[in-house]
């Protein structure tokens, strides 16, 4: 059954950018304040944070790491120690320099992240390699100046999550860089139903001060990807400027190992760009703030009565369920449940009480099922993960059809200015064949996947030997 297009939405066929504002407006997800490039996360929104944070959260704890909270200033003074970290973040660094009235010694910044109060803070408890590992993570916001914002996918203050941690030798930091890349992948793929590439980071593309950097590239609706988590490798980049040092085994000092990992509220702005429509959200079950909403139509007590004992049930299982009994018409009540992207919907009225049966909707693809009273709990479940791998497999086959492989420039070209999507093509090793690749639609490499295809022996852009092959896109 075809799903009726709401009028409120802009299709996102004919405008993607006014349809996704159009989402978080009509969803209740952001508000924008008077705080230019700053937004309210409305509850709707910060429920499905909480939802990504619990999960991931708890994959974390699974593999020893504990949380933490550093502060949100910097002193200038700490940032200015590793300098290619320091170039890469000074564009969009915030400077508290008064505190009330009175000037500060030293400006301080507000952290855009959290790598060198990290290192400060190893410095002064690390002593020997039995202090070793040491397995971090804080959930915080941070703060960066950008020029451009959109809700969830570029604000100037935004929610994240930051890993870091210290090792005793290179081979167990870059174990760990790689461990977290895949539990982003597991969470990005089993929990909120979005493929990804999973690859290394060209160096121009690299986090500032990464000896690598990896990471996982998702591709929208529209043909652009979204850089949704990274992990990287620091060797001892910061160790050594900022003095985290131990005694090892040797008894010799050495200098740690280190990592950081990272993802942000932009999955937010994933879920909505991967999996929406022109009624709103379409939420994956496993990070819905509500599974299951419970519709009546005509509230009589029979009604009442049937949809509170099947709210109670299906609680009862874990079930994340609203129950509506609101004098609402049934057509705005499934309008507005569509529009939040709860996953299953039971429509209940007098004449299915007195038919013995409910009808499920699935938010994903419309459908409607007739269903017995009392095997309601038992079929919510199997509509519930078919309906969490059927949105998955959408995705998975839309980015499959949108992921071009090209052997020439004219090529590239016509893909991006007509359908575009991920490229693989064939590159030389060569930053000026990266830049101009830029030139057609400001395309950037993507990630060098862990496993190349051999498309050609020749650079795509030159001509020339090629070393790898690379996914390149457009990017949010």
């Amino acid at each position: 059954m075809a799903i009726v297009k709401n009028e409120k939405i802009t299709s996102r066929d004919d405008d993607f950018a006014k349809w996704y504002t159009d989402i978080v407006k009509q969803a209740h997800l952001a508000h924008y304040t008077s705080v230019k490039g700053c937004v309210v996360f409305e509850p709707y929104a910060f429920a499905i944070w909480e939802n990504m944070q619990s999960v991931l959260d708890k994959m974390f704890k699974e593999t020893r790491h504990e949380n933490l909270y550093m502060p949100m200033f910097i002193p200038e003074s700490l940032l200015l120690k590793e300098a290619e970290h320091v170039e890469g973040f000074a564009p969009e660094a915030a400077w508290v320099t008064h505190g009330g009235k009175n000037k500060l010694e030293e400006r301080l910044a507000v952290r855009p992240t959290s790598e060198t109060l990290f290192c400060d803070y190893y410095a002064s408890i690390i002593g020997s390699y039995r202090d070793l590992p040491k397995l971090y993570n804080q959930w915080c916001s941070v703060v960066r100046w950008e020029k451009s914002t959109r809700p969830f996918l570029r604000t100037r203050e935004f929610l994240w999550q930051e890993g870091h941690t210290i090792h005793e030798t290179a081979e167990e930091a870059q174990e760990e860089t790689l461990r977290m890349l895949n539990i982003y992948k597991t969470f990005f793929e089993k929990y909120l139903a979005i493929p990804v590439l999973v690859g290394k980071k060209t160096e121009k593309e690299k986090f500032a001060g990464a000896e690598y950097t990896l990471s996982l590239e998702a591709l929208m609706y529209d043909g652009v990807s979204l850089q949704s988590a990274t992990s990287h490798y620091f060797g001892q980049k910061f160790s050594i400027p900022f003095n985290v040092k131990f005694v090892d085994r040797n008894n010799k000092i050495q200098n740690v190992y280190q990592t950081s990992w990272g993802a942000s509220s932009r999955m937010i702005g994933a879920l909505i760009m991967v999996h929406g429509d022109d009624n709103g959200l379409i939420l994956p079950p496993k990070i819905a703030p509500k599974q299951i909403v419970i519709a009546t139509i005509r509230n009589d007590e029979k009604v009442l009565d049937v949809a509170s004992k099947l709210e109670k049930q299906l609680k009862e299982q874990g079930y994340r369920t609203i129950l509506d009994t609101s004098d609402k018409s049934a057509g705005f009540k499934f309008a507005e449940y569509e529009m939040k992207g709860v996953p299953l919907r039971i429509e209940i009225g007098p004449r299915d009480i007195a038919n013995g049966h409910v009808v499920m909707a699935r938010r994903d693809n419309g459908e409607k099922e007739i269903v017995d009273i009392d095997t309601v709990v038992e079929r919510a479940k199997i509509l519930l993960d078919d309906i969490q791998i059927s949105m998955y497999e959408k995705a998975l086959k839309h980015t499959k059809e949108r992921t071009y492989t090209c052997t020439n420039l004219d090529e590239v070209r016509v893909i991006m200015n007509t359908k575009p999507g991920f490229i693989k093509a064939m590159w030389c090793g060569d930053q000026e064949c990266e830049l101009k690749m830029k030139e057609i639609r400001g395309m950037k490499s993507r990630c060098i996947p862990f496993e190349e295809e051999h498309i050609s022996d020749h650079c795509i852009v030159c001509g020339k030997k090629a070393k790898h092959m690379v996914y390149w896109g457009i990017q949010y």
